[in-house]
């Protein structure tokens, strides 16, 4: 029976992930905002942390003014926490009836679509504040005039995980579930 078709089934991508119910998707884009922002958050620290740790034994006076790179990368975890609490608020009940409507599907596709944003806008934000505050330690060690011009650099590289949350909240004004009848 391997190869047989059956008239008016289809087995098509597409049809199996339309079954999947919009409250899955809804939560799966609220796990991937906050998962990949803390997993952003923890890469960028781990990159900061260790060229600092490294660049210390040089120049310990370097530690305590360097910690602002490390907090930069914490920011990324908690705006992957704000938006999940946003996207967590989205969630409405909705009749098993009504469960496959288009304004359900479209709402839990747009809570899907926003968290992936902002988890890897998040993500990419993480990476990018760890290696220029990678940077701005090793750079501080050999000169410390070189500090305030690289945080401004590592200011704006962490303005992009705010860009990621602005576009998620965008998106995600989209989720509105279908009115109880």
């Amino acid at each position: 029976m391997s190869g047989a078709v059956v008239v008016g089934v289809t087995t098509s991508w597409a049809s199996a992930l339309v079954r999947i119910s919009p409250y899955t998707y809804a939560a799966l884009g609220i796990a991937i905002a906050i998962g990949v922002s803390v997993l952003g958050a923890a890469w960028g620290i781990y990159i900061t942390g260790s060229s600092l740790i490294g660049a210390a034994i040089k120049a310990p006076r370097i530690t305590s003014k360097n910690l602002i790179s490390v907090i930069f990368c914490e920011a990324v975890a908690i705006y992957g926490v704000i938006v999940a609490i946003i996207l967590q608020t989205k969630l409405e009940s909705v009749p098993a009836t009504q469960l496959y409507a288009p304004e359900s599907l479209r709402a839990g596709y747009a809570i899907f679509a926003s968290g992936i944003i902002v988890g890897f806008a998040n993500l990419v934000c993480g990476l990018c504040v760890g290696i220029i505050g990678s940077s701005c330690a090793l750079s501080d060690a050999q000169n410390s005039s070189l500090f305030v011009k690289i945080l401004v650099i590592e200011i704006f590289g962490s303005a992009l995980g705010l860009f990621g949350v602005i576009v998620g909240i965008i998106m995600s004004a989209q989720a509105t579930w279908p009115v109880k009848a």
